[in-house]
């Protein structure tokens, strides 16, 4: 047990530090510290030493040194069971510090703001780095507490041992204060690399979220991240592995479309079994619907739109695991909430990572995101028959859906709406063959629809198969070294096909 007679305090965030410089002021201990924290502490009327007695020099280049000094972090760093340690602390009137109490510059929440590189630059911290990795270094002698998230564990460890720690304390806080200096470093890496792009390498170093359990529930789970930052939870119970999995589905597919029009898709099992744009919230979500209201049965929905009462009366209707929205009005709220396990979202503006990672054997596969959305103006027309307007609308919807459905798939849509897709199928006629069947199924005339494909026809079935459905107009990546095939049975059939030379694998 260590009992604990100086300290150094010097925070970016003071909120509950309070309490902490209370107790320690109450048992004695000599407290050291520098600018606004300074300031902090003498507010309430206690002693502080300023750290310009222990070096000499002011804080110095606008605030860029101010700890960086042998006496600040000999103090911290001195063994004090090593007889020379000690004798040089002495000849050089070096004062022992037991506690260190430091955060970091807010580097990430700089970076999220959107601000200028200067300013993000000058976030990047030194000293207070500087003094965790010396401060958990030197573990058998100091307590570093380096996050506002701490205060409440120190204080009630303080407390209940009356002022001392004890070496398993101070173990814990050092690997902790390792963790923090970690991500940061990474986060700064990750910056000068990306950009103002979150990067999903450093993981281990988010926010740790135990989950009721994985995929299947005799698997174990936890999510990494801030799902706070992204999301308002409004009601429901906890998201679960699954859950997460789906509203990741919904979010890439809804941030396909832009709010010129009202989007509601469906999600199952992260394939859409409904996608509709519309002018109004109630129509686009009723065309969503319709498109197959067996599968939208424990479903989550998302939209880009405000969630009126109009709407809600109608998503009332439906069993649903979850909604994701950007608004509710307090009408249309108060009648969702009326399902207490629904879970209801309100998703915030928040930059996602440009990078997704899986294990596969031995390692990790790395790539970036899918972030390629082909217009009609990167459309090339193959065919003889060249697609009409409304057509190449359509077209590019279902491009959309096709590109977050589970290969392989084929999307069959008009202007607005999903009709039907063929999802997960080892051949692509398959995928064709579970389309058109669905869409009988629910009752869609498919003359004059379009069709996508996420990627080429290496013969000409599927093309064959569709214009006998009625399909007028078919969207594919092309590369195949049979695609002529293809483009002569839609001229000797007044079909028109447009090339993306893009491919839209999903797996």
């Amino acid at each position: 047990m260590k009992t604990i007679q100086s300290a150094l305090i010097s925070v970016y965030y003071k909120d509950g530090l309070e309490p902490i410089v209370k107790l320690l002021n109450s048992k004695g201990v000599t407290i050291y510290s520098t600018g606004g924290t300074q300031s902090f502490i003498e507010d309430m009327g206690i002693e502080v030493v300023p750290v310009e007695k222990l070096t000499g020099y002011p804080s110095i280049f606008g605030g860029r040194v101010k700890t960086l000094h042998p006496a600040v972090f000999g103090g911290i760093l001195y063994r004090r069971d090593n007889a020379n340690d000690v004798s040089q602390a002495t000849e050089f009137n070096i004062p022992s510090l037991d506690m260190v109490i430091v955060d970091l510059y807010p580097f990430e929440e700089t970076v999220a703001s959107g601000a200028g590189e200067q300013d993000i630059i000058e976030k990047i911290d030194i000293g207070g780095i500087s003094l965790i990795r010396a401060g958990a270094k030197n573990f058998k002698d100091t307590l570093i507490v380096s996050s506002r998230n701490q205060y409440a564990k120190t204080l009630e460890i303080l407390t209940e041992k009356g002022g001392a720690t004890d070496l398993a304390d101070r173990r814990v806080f050092a690997s902790e204060a390792f963790a923090i200096t970690s991500h940061y470093d990474t986060a700064i890496h990750n910056w000068f690399v990306n950009g103002n792009q979150q990067s999903v390498r450093d993981f281990e170093n988010l926010p740790q979220k135990p989950l009721r359990y994985g995929e299947n529930p005799h698997q174990s789970a936890i999510f990494y991240g801030d799902l706070d930052a992204m999301f308002d939870q409004l009601n429901g119970k906890e998201l679960s592995y699954n859950n997460l999995v789906d509203v990741d589905a919904c979010v890439g597919l809804i941030d396909e479309f832009d709010s010129k029009s009202i989007t509601y898709a469906i999600i199952k099992h992260t394939n859409a079994c409904g996608v509709a744009s519309a002018s109004s919230a109630k129509e686009a979500y009723l065309n969503a619907l319709s498109c197959d209201p067996v599968s939208a049965f424990g479903g989550v929905v998302i939209t880009n739109g405000n969630v009126d009462l109009a709407v809600a009366e109608e998503l009332n209707k439906l069993f649903m695991e979850i909604l994701i929205a950007p608004s509710y009005d307090t009408d249309a709220l108060s009648l969702l909430k009326s399902k207490k396990n629904r879970i209801l979202l309100v998703r915030k503006p928040i930059v996602l990572p440009k990078e997704m990672f899986k294990t596969v054997l031995n390692g990790v596969l790395i790539q970036d995101k899918d972030d390629s959305t082909e217009s009609a103006s990167q459309m090339q027309t193959v065919s003889t028959k060249v697609p009409s307007s409304e057509q190449l609308s359509a077209l590019e919807f279902a491009l959309k859906i096709c590109k977050h459905t589970k290969s392989n798939t084929i999307v069959l849509a008009k202007e607005g709406q999903l009709l039907a897709s063929g999802t997960g199928q080892t051949s692509r006629v398959d995928a064709l063959k579970q389309a058109i069947e669905k869409a009988n199924t629910f009752g869609f005339d498919l003359k004059g629809s379009v069709m996508a494909s996420d990627a080429f026809f290496p013969f000409p079935d599927c093309v064959e198969i569709a214009h006998l459905v009625g399909i007028e107009a078919i969207v594919q990546p092309g590369g195949s070294i049979k695609d002529q095939l293809s483009i002569d049975y839609c001229n000797q059939n007044e079909l028109a096909m447009v090339f993306t030379g893009v491919r839209h694998f999903k797996h």
